[in-house]
């Protein structure tokens, strides 16, 4: 497949990532999805195909917050708060193809420090 555009690549590098991590009950998969406005994250058990918890920029306490370095620690705060309400201590993290830098390293870190372990 002719890479067309950095979308494509994107793509293309989370299908690679997906084949190599799948998420289970006891520890589901922390996906995360970076728009241009919204960052967005999902803990997924990939055995029952069901979102066990969520946190972005659309919902709660961080609407209406654009996208960058310092929304994305709050929203990986926020969704560390999320996992833990309902009983998830470690995850797989799926950077969906996303380079590992920038908002998708602050998230990740501060997840970590909220008391996820990946």
């Amino acid at each position: 497949m002719k890479i067309q555009s950095k979308q494509d690549g994107r793509i293309r590098r989370h299908l690679r990532l997906r084949n190599k991590i799948s998420g289970t009950a006891e520890r589901p998969r922390m996906a995360v999805f970076r728009s241009n406005k919204n960052l967005y994250v999902q803990f997924i058990d990939d055995h029952r195909q069901v979102t066990l918890a969520h946190a972005s920029t659309r919902a709660g306490a961080l609407k209406g917050l654009s996208a960058g370095v310092d929304t994305a620690r709050k929203v990986g705060e926020e969704a560390a708060k999320a996992a833990r309400a309902v009983g998830i201590e470690t995850v797989v993290f799926d950077r969906g193809g996303f380079k590992y830098g920038g908002q998708i390293q602050a998230l990740a870190d501060a997840a970590r420090e909220a008391g996820l372990k990946f």
